[in-house]
């Protein structure tokens, strides 16, 4: 499943990350972070991770998916790998074709997360660069994805996927993985889905004994396919 986040981050929130990620910030070579499939394909500026920035950075970002129903919804998070920070732009401006590794230790809990589904989080106005496409491969084939500033896109970190090369201006953006309680893909869109149409079904009619019934399915569905 493929699902944007729209304003997960406040103007607020954008504008503290924005000023907190400029040209001065210490941005590393970002193929330090990377495993032998990516290395070659690799090409960006990554957020030194034991900055005071990053740190900052990150308790946002995290906050910001706390008040957020649809990211709960449909990711169902049971760990959430401390989220890390790119750059796109002049000679360090793609990222090719890959697969995430399945099992990542986060450095700030130093947990093992295992990466069921991947996140990006938005922080440039893509009217300020060209190129940069996510592009990400699924049963239907590529699905370009390049959302205004402040929102996200959740996909599946089993995806093949990629950055565009950005031909002009620069690319800021989140990154992170979340292992679900619910590790199946199809899974957990079966649940998003009911979960969706029960909040329509409810701003409909209200609560019914039906909608009462519905909300036993999600949740003994849950229960039969949660891992906590």
């Amino acid at each position: 499943m493929l699902l944007p986040l729209k304003n997960l981050l406040t103007p607020q929130e954008l504008q503290t990350a924005q000023s907190l990620l400029g040209e001065d910030a210490p941005w590393i070579d970002g193929r330090s972070s990377a495993g032998t499939q990516a290395l070659t394909k690799k090409n960006n500026q990554q957020l030194l991770q034991s900055s005071a920035a990053a740190h900052s950075l990150q308790a946002l970002i995290l906050t910001a998916l706390q008040r957020d129903p649809l990211f709960f919804s449909a990711a169902l998070p049971r760990k959430i790998y401390n989220p890390l920070f790119n750059r796109y732009g002049g000679e360090s401006n793609f990222y090719g074709p890959h697969v995430d590794g399945a099992v990542l230790r986060s450095a700030s809990s130093q947990e093992w997360v295992r990466t069921d589904v991947s996140c990006t989080v938005f922080l440039s106005d893509p009217a300020d660069y060209e190129g940069g496409e996510l592009l990400v491969q699924d049963t239907y084939g590529g699905r370009g994805v390049k959302l205004a500033a402040g929102d996200a896109v959740l996909y599946p970190g089993t995806s093949v996927h990629q950055v565009t090369p950005v031909t002009r201006g620069v690319r800021l953006a989140s990154f992170f993985w979340i292992e679900s309680m619910v590790r199946s893909d199809e899974q957990r869109r079966i649940l998003f889905d009911l979960d969706m149409n029960l909040l329509k079904l409810r701003a409909q009619l209200g609560e019914t004994e039906e909608t009462t019934a519905l909300t036993g399915v999600y949740h003994n569905l849950l229960r039969q396919w949660a891992n906590t």
